[in-house]
């Protein structure tokens, strides 16, 4: 018999306030050089590291990524966090989808390698590891070989460096993949500063997510 194709999960978390072009294009190629049956964009609700900062309502910028993905065959965007009251942890969010999805779907968890080097800071960090596979995508600035010292130190000593420099294996069998994509230099808060500064920020993001910012006043 001919085994079956695994159905995979990508996990693409974030404050989004906006999302734009880096976010989306990011998601197209992790899409792509993973096969991925699917990808959910998951806004946060209560972004754990933002400290007491104010933050665009979570409606808001869940509305504002579900304009930029549109109708797109693999990617869509989950309100799993708004549904959940409190701070948004990934562990959370991490256990909430494996319970839903089940044993069939194999789940890929996206991050910068900014994020992954400051991993000791997250909630129950350990466990991730064991829920699923990590995605760890390259930043300006930062270094990959920054992060076996990170996993062996802070994560599991026994974490092993894949083939090639292209990742490592986690004991629980599951990966943590380095991936490059398409480095744009574009950040959400330099479009919220044009924005108050009453700049263009045309071709940063989708127009109809730009024309949203507009209409409600957004980041003036």
């Amino acid at each position: 018999m001919t085994a079956l194709t695994p159905k995979r999960l990508g996990l693409f978390g974030g404050t989004f306030n906006p999302i734009h072009y880096g976010h989306l294009r990011t998601a197209e190629e992790v899409v792509e050089a993973l096969g991925l049956t699917r990808l959910w964009f998951i806004p946060a609700a209560q972004p754990p590291h933002k400290g007491g900062q104010y933050i665009t309502p979570f409606a808001t910028r869940l509305e504002m990524t579900r304009l930029a993905v549109g109708r797109h065959p693999r990617i869509t965007v989950s309100d799993i966090e708004g549904r959940r009251p409190g701070k948004s942890y990934s562990i959370e969010t991490l256990r909430q989808v494996r319970a839903q999805q089940g044993p069939d779907w194999e789940l890929y968890f996206i991050l910068g390698l900014d994020a992954i080097l400051e991993i000791t800071t997250w909630k129950d960090y350990a466990e991730l590891f064991t829920l699923c596979h990590f995605v760890a995508l390259d930043r300006p600035g930062y270094d990959r070989s920054q992060l076996e010292a990170v996993l062996r130190r802070e994560v599991h000593p026994p974490c092993r460096p894949l083939p090639g420099g292209t990742g490592f294996q986690h004991p629980s069998g599951y990966k943590i993949i380095l991936l490059g994509t398409t480095l744009m230099d574009i950040s959400a808060t330099r479009i919220r500063r044009l924005v108050e500064e009453g700049r263009s920020i045309r071709y940063l993001l989708p127009e109809k997510v730009r024309r949203y910012i507009i209409k409600n006043k957004l980041y003036a």
